[in-house]
């Protein structure tokens, strides 16, 4: 069964840094496109970024772009995302997601997320 764990979640004070990782198994990780969602407290779920299948080109929500850089390790199974200078309205659920096309890309697969929360 396809696993995607995710940690790195933390308390953190507006301008901080954080990496978010999201460990897979039980597939073939270096043939998937990844991304990361989140959710802030009573939101719906918020595309944040994704990467492609050799790390070499991603893509960026606006609310992020500029700060969060979204990067793979395929030798490790590891998904990361690098938060710096976090805002207030980071804070939320975020989850890894592997991609499948199907029609059109859908998340087929998710972690079980780590919580951002801003400490101010």
């Amino acid at each position: 069964e396809v696993q995607l764990v995710d940690s790195g979640g933390d308390l953190v004070q507006p301008g901080g840094s954080l990496r978010l990782s999201c460990a897979a198994s039980e597939f073939t990780f270096s043939t998937h496109i990844m991304s990361w969602v989140r959710q802030a407290p009573g939101k719906g779920f918020e595309w944040v970024s994704t990467i492609n299948t050799g790390g070499g080109s991603a893509t960026y929500a606006e609310a992020v772009k500029g700060r969060f850089t979204i990067s793979r390790d395929n030798a490790k199974n590891t998904l990361y995302l690098q938060m710096n200078n976090l805002k207030a309205e980071d804070t939320a659920v975020y989850f890894c997601s592997r991609r499948k096309w199907d029609s059109g890309w859908l998340y087929d697969y998710w972690g079980q997320g780590t919580k951002v929360t801003d400490s101010s």
